[in-house]
This record gives structure tokens, sequence and C-alpha cells, in this order.
């Protein structure tokens, strides 16, 4: 019996611990983007709406959609233009794809690659996962969001969905963003992450 005690108080720390290194990346991760639309060099506002910007609104914080996913690397895939809100045509790759289940469920979801941006030191490990839910339209933006990943070292791959973000055509029209594919469309919610942008004259 004290053994089981002992296990069961170890596991739990272990949980704890685990939920609150996962909370400190994701305030980390808030907390960058916020400084990011708070500066004129970087924020993707429009300069009236930078004006009146304190900061974004996002979801509570749930550990429970830190998914760490089975990588499957695709290879010989052909590279496509990825459609996006403007008639620009982005070269990808689908690179990958990361199996989890969530809720007794099974789900798959096409992780790409930017052919042009590969080339560029900075972004040569750098993946794309787009994707929409059932949340968009109503609480999140309506055109899906994204996460940014790394080419993982393994077989598993971290989808942390709490780190989703509006692509810059949620905030101001002027820039152009992929759309994501049908094959990526989550037939669940997903209420974490970054909501949906609310001008300061819509909340009045």
């Amino acid at each position: 019996m004290f053994r089981l005690s002992i296990l069961l108080i170890f596991f739990i720390g272990n949980v704890v611990a685990q939920d609150s290194t996962a909370i400190k990346r994701i305030l980390s991760f808030q907390e960058e983007l916020n400084r990011d639309f708070s500066s004129e060099g970087t924020s993707p506002l429009t300069v009236k709406d930078l004006e009146q910007f304190k900061a974004l609104e996002f979801f509570k914080i749930d550990t429970s959609f830190c998914i760490l996913a089975k990588f499957v690397r695709t290879q010989y895939e052909t590279p496509f233009i990825m459609k996006t809100t403007t008639g620009r045509e982005p070269l990808y790759v689908k690179y990958g794809e990361a199996h989890f289940k969530f809720d007794d469920q099974t789900y798959v979801l096409n992780i790409y690659q930017n052919q042009g941006l590969k080339t560029q030191p900075e972004y040569e490990d750098y993946l794309f996962l787009p994707f929409t839910d059932l949340t968009n339209g109503d609480t999140s933006y309506a055109g899906g969001r994204f996460i940014d990943l790394k080419i993982p070292e393994n077989e598993s791959i971290l989808i942390d969905f709490n780190t989703a973000y509006n692509p810059y055509c949620a905030y101001n029209d002027r820039y152009s963003c992929p759309i994501p594919p049908e094959e990526n469309n989550l037939d669940i919610e997903v209420p974490v992450g970054v909501k949906k942008f609310k001008k300061k004259l819509e909340n009045k």
C-alpha cells in the first residue's frame, strides 16, 4: 500500500511538472506574439488598430491540447501550389503526417514545408501546420489557424494547439495567407490558442 502511494504521488507530481512546463512554454509564446503585434516594425495590424492595440485575446490554456503525435515522414511527395486568399501561389510539399488520438478518436493532420522558405538558413527546419476546426467563424478566425513546427529528430512531434495563431490576413487585408487544405479540417472544436480578432469598434 505504501509503495502504491509513493508511485501515485510520483505520477501526479510528474504530470503536474509536465503541465507546468507546458504552461510556461505557452505563456512565453503568448508574450512573444503580443510583443510582435505591439511593435510597428513587426505588427500586421493596420495603423488605426495598432494605435488601440493592447493584447491579443487567447482561449484559456488547456494542456490536454498539448499532443505528442506520431510523426510519419512522407517521402517523394510532389510539390503543389497551396491556395491563398489572393492570387499568390506559394509552393509547398507535404513533408509528413501527425497521427494522434484525442477523446478516443484518431486523427491525421498533414504537415507541410514551404519550398521557398527552406532555402533560407533561419527557416531550413521550419514546418507548417494549417488547420480548421469547429470554432472557426464563431470564437476563432473563420479561415482557420496555423501552428509553426520544426523538423523532428525522431518519430514523434509535439502538436500544441495552444500555440495556434491567426494568419495575418485576419488582421489586415493587405496580406496574402495560405488556406488550410481540406485534409486538415478537424471535425471537433479546438478552443485553445488565439481567438478571433475583434476591432475596438466592434466591442462598443
